[in-house]
């Protein structure tokens, strides 16, 4: 199975898993799951680390998805497009949690994800962390 993991799971992942549900863990260990970590992550991270609210270099990140098994997956205009489908909700505007929320319905794989504002997106591809 390929899963999507959302930037703070991939981020919990490369560290190690502590802060992931037991469900969570389950899903990453098993033997035939792909982990994917979507660029937009790392976009996401190096905005973040620029401002000072991460501390993590995304070139580190990379490196550590990369050591933890996970495979990127790039944007595309086809995923780009997908946005334009999701439905939009008042209180959850994250350019980039709507990405990778079209990434993942894209490219029919579950997201996993502890944000519970993604789960209303597609709940078949949503995995709660």
């Amino acid at each position: 199975m390929k899963v999507l993991l959302d930037t703070h799971i991939a981020l919990w992942v490369a560290e190690g898993a502590s802060q992931l549900s037991a469900r969570a863990v389950e899903v990453v260990e098993q033997a035939d799951t792909a982990l994917f970590v979507s660029a937009a992550a790392i976009w996401e991270i190096s905005i973040k680390h620029a401002r000072g609210n991460l501390r993590v270099h995304p070139r580190d990140a990379r490196a550590a998805f990369r050591l933890a098994g996970m495979a990127e997956l790039p944007v595309s205009s086809d995923h780009a497009e997908a946005v334009a489908s999701l439905p939009l909700h008042a209180d959850h505007a994250d350019p980039f949690d709507r990405i990778m929320v079209a990434q993942a319905l894209c490219e029919a794989m579950p997201l996993l994800t502890a944000d519970a504002k993604l789960w209303r997106y597609h709940p078949t591809l949503i995995v709660p962390a």
